[in-house]
């Protein structure tokens, strides 16, 4: 254990330490650049009114403050308690990234850096940016399969990234040790920056553009106002506000309160060294670029002729600032860091030492242990909030400088022009909700720490904190079959195996112990009959006298006569698809709406805003919670049901699409005819506290058909050979409907001018770049999961969406968006899988008729005979 005044550790020479205080005790830091107290706010002025008050002076606060300012908003006033970089920004390392293994994350690190680029141009101010790239270093096999996979999704965006050999890394990083090294991912333009002077140079380009900056001003209170503004009290005066952004950093939990919300935050104490000159550092020629030793789960960088090594421990060795979480942070904790613990970090120092050896006769200038926020899923909470009108956030960083500029320009122009520039749903802060607990956030901010650089596979679950209380009624019943997946605090079955099969989670970047018990439960669904649990989707009510005409505001697709369903789609001013649902008019005027899992409160926030803004008169209820949902689908289907119900279910009786509320033996259900499988099928919704007897009353009635449990990898299967669209992947906020192939679905011709509508016009009217395919491909052992390259002629010319395995022709099926002149039926193209091109070929979609469409061409031929 370091003791203090420790000259020296297993090689590592260190600082003369101060003693150690209590545990969490914070004590100052020293020895970082811009360590020196920033001035006092030269402004003296006060504003009564703004247009949007951001609360927080990290680097992601005055980034926001920087780009409202500059793109034109005249009143934008960002508040911060203490100084300017207080908190995470001032103690960061700095780190800078065009990597990203989300897709539209690595749009954030782009516009970032190329923001950081020319700041100091700008605004005149050093920033301290340096630029000597970054090498991901693969020590195993499967980290080189990783490398090759995040390939396959990078052609198609503007960062640069290569794979690169092992001759290659030791030219560029001479220091390393190249026993194990395998491979390395090579971003040339990634580097880090001085956070302390980034800030600063972002908050005199928001002065210039005439922001006010007010510090110290800490906010006391905010109350909102019936129109829909913000009172924002301070000691200093209070300000009435349009809109309020949350980009408070670990103070985000304290600020959210004040609205009645509670953040799902935790602070985590993160350490990084500094050591003092290294000979062999100082004799280069150029600097070193950052190095990620991805099985030793660090960075490190050269620090003027040093390095700065930064570990990340396991999460049974990290150290979460709970205590923040029970009693708030610290009164006056702002520039401050924790006692460093060494302890903690030494089996990562001894790796770092065998990969790097002049660190081991390196002496440590400067230990940093600072907090950092984590939400559960490491990513950070950006738009607007559910439930509360004109409360944005920016919250839960754990990389704030990377995404700081990035950050900034997308919530910039999504608060200005009323609609993301493109789509971050992984971001949403609305993902999460009541049931994300205390403990759960916790559990999971442990494992996202302690599974920082842990490889990153498709379709990838990570189990802490589960399962929540947000469990179906059939959990208990199905949890011992299944493996269960993940989806917006639900456990929902992905695949089911069987007596002596292998019932392990084992991702792969290739086909896995998954891929046969798929296929049985496809065969179970197109030839006899299967159940599937869909409690997981989102459902709200709509009722009032003004429903009709606010579904048709909101919807671009007719509204369904009473007693029917339809695919309706919500789009943005801009024309592109923000939500699909599924829209069934229940009794005159009351409607239930059905969405996915993860878009439940991202669509409820939409229709709540749009119903308050046009002064609808409506009645609008999540039902989510109140309701499970069974599917069950197959050519069996009908039969199956008809046992227990004396509805009659025939074709002519209870159409395709129709819906009718009934009972099953004697549980009330509203039955849908609709399945996302394509076949024959129904949704029953019903009592949630009823699903375990409704599951056991229809599997014990379909015992003679051959019944069984299907889950929703082979529900994906089925869906992509009929060619229904997924929302999150065919369509988003990237994407308009025209282009998407959702004509059908889009009703340019009804009188009502929905959202999105004169968008639309114009699109078409200009004429489509590029359009959604389907395609085949043969491959060996691996599938196309989604976002990965189109290969033409040697050129990167679009980009899959989603993929699997066909069972009906033992091919790999996807997506794929293409440009308009290669779109055509018979169209070769290739498609990137882990570093191989493989030839594949536009079809006519559907690949497999529809039931309803094989039903209808049946009839139609029995008529032309007779």
């Amino acid at each position: 254990m370091l003791r203090p005044g420790a000259q020296r550790l297993r090689g590592l020479r260190l600082p003369s330490l101060p003693p150690r205080g209590s545990p969490g005790c914070a004590r100052s830091a020293w020895g970082r650049r811009g360590e020196e107290n920033p001035p006092a706010s030269a402004e003296t002025r006060w504003k009564d009114r703004a247009e949007t008050v951001v609360i927080g002076g990290g680097c992601v606060g005055v980034s926001l403050a920087y780009h409202l300012a500059k793109a034109g908003m005249k009143d934008v006033v960002l508040l911060e308690k203490s100084e300017l970089t207080a908190g995470s920004t001032w103690h960061a390392a700095g780190l800078t990234t065009y990597f990203h293994p989300g897709i539209n994350l690595k749009k954030i690190h782009y516009t970032s850096i190329k923001l950081y680029e020319k700041l100091e141009e700008e605004t005149g101010q050093v920033v301290g940016f340096h630029q000597p790239g970054s090498i991901r270093i693969a020590t195993t096999p499967v980290r080189v399969d990783e490398f090759k996979y995040q390939m396959t999704r990078t052609g198609w965006h503007a960062t640069e990234q290569y794979i690169i050999g092992p001759e290659k890394i030791q030219e560029m990083f001479p220091l390393l040790n190249m026993d194990k090294i395998l491979a390395g991912l090579y971003n040339p333009g990634d580097g880090h920056i001085d956070p302390y002077s980034l800030t600063m140079a972002l908050a005199a380009g928001a002065r210039k553009y005439g922001a006010l900056l007010k510090y110290p001003a800490p906010v006391t209170s905010l109350k909102p106002r019936s129109d829909g503004t913000w009172d924002v009290e301070t000691p200093q005066g209070s300000v009435r506000a349009n809109r309020i952004v949350n980009a408070a950093g670990f103070w985000a939990r304290e600020v959210g309160k004040m609205v009645g919300l509670e953040h799902p935050l935790i602070p985590v104490q993160h350490q990084y060294v500094v050591t003092s000159t290294i000979p062999e550092v100082k004799a280069l020629k150029r600097e070193l670029p950052v190095l990620r030793d991805l099985e030793g789960s660090y960075y490190l960088r050269q620090e003027r002729d040093g390095l700065l090594f930064g570990p990340y421990e396991s999460q049974e060795k990290m150290k979460v600032q709970d205590s923040w979480v029970t009693s708030g942070v610290p009164a006056g904790f702002g520039k401050e860091l924790f006692e460093s613990d060494l302890d903690r970090i030494m089996e990562h120092v001894e790796v770092a030492m065998e990969m790097v050896p002049v660190l081991k006769k390196a002496d440590i200038i400067n230990i940093v242990n600072g907090p950092i926020t984590y939400s559960p899923d490491i990513l950070p909470m950006v738009g607007p909030h559910q439930g509360i009108r004109n409360y944005w956030v920016a919250i839960g960083f754990g990389y704030g400088i990377i995404h700081a500029g990035g950050v900034g320009k997308y919530l910039s122009d999504w608060i200005l022009h009323g609609e993301p520039p493109f789509d971050l749903i992984e971001l949403d802060p609305n993902r999460y909700g009541k049931w994300t607990t205390t403990q759960y956030t916790e559990a999971k901010a442990r494992e996202s720490y302690g599974f920082n650089n842990i490889v990153g596979y498709p379709k990838e679950e990570r189990f802490a904190g589960r399962p929540t209380q947000r469990v179906s009624g059939l959990y208990k019943t199905l949890e011992s079959k299944c493996s269960m997946g993940f989806h917006a605090g639900w456990e929902q079955p992905h695949w089911f195996y069987k007596p002596g099969q292998d019932t392990q989670y084992r991702p792969s970047f290739r086909r896995t112990n998954w891929f046969e018990p798929v296929g049985s439960e496809y065969k179970q669904v197109m030839q006899k009959v299967g159940v599937i649990d869909l409690s997981p989707f989102g459902k709200f009510n709509i009722k009032g006298q003004d429903s009709v005409r606010l579904l048709d505001h909101l919807f671009a697709n007719v509204i369904p006569k009473v007693g029917f369903t339809n695919i309706s789609h919500m789009l943005t001013p801009k024309g592109r698809v923000y939500a699909e649902l599924t829209v069934s008019h229940q009794t005159p005027g009351e409607f239930l709406l059905i969405t996915g899992s993860g878009s439940e409160l991202h669509d409820l926030r939409w229709i709540e805003e749009e119903a308050v803004n046009g002064g609808y008169d409506v009645e609008i209820k999540n039902i989510t919670d109140e309701l499970g949902v069974l599917g069950i689908a197959g050519p069996h289907a009908r039969k199956v049901l008809q046992k227990l119900t004396a509805e009659d279910l025939s074709d002519d009786v209870f159409k395709f699409l129709q819906t009718k509320s009934l009972k099953v033996s004697d549980i009330p259900v509203t039955a849908i005819r609709i399945s996302y499988t394509g076949e024959l099928g129904w949704e029953l919704y019903h009592r949630r506290e009823d699903s375990a007897a409704l599951y056991d009353i229809v599997m014990d009635a379909g015992q003679e058909e051959g019944i069984d449990n299907f889950g929703t990898y082979a529900l994906n299967a089925l869906r992509l050979e009929k060619a229904f669209r997924a929302w999150g992947s065919e369509m988003n906020c990237d994407t308009n409907p025209l282009e998407a192939g959702l004509d059908y679905f889009i009703k340019l011709n009804k009188p009502a001018d929905f959202i999105g509508k004169q968008a639309l016009k114009q699109i078409k009217a200009k004429g489509l770049k590029r359009r959604l395919v389907c395609l085949t491909l043969a491959t060996d052992d691996v599938d196309p999961e989604g976002n990965e390259s189109i290969w033409f002629d040697g050129k990167v010319v679009g980009n899959t969406t989603s993929g699997t395995y066909s069972y009906s022709i033992q091919k790999s099926l996807a997506f794929a968006y293409v440009p308009i002149e290669l779109s055509k039926v018979g169209q070769q193209v290739e498609v990137e899988l882990l570093g191989r091109n493989y030839p594949a070929s536009i079809i006519q979609e559907p690949l497999v008729l529809t039931e309803p469409t094989r039903n209808r061409l049946r009839k139609k031929s029995r008529k032309d005979k007779i």
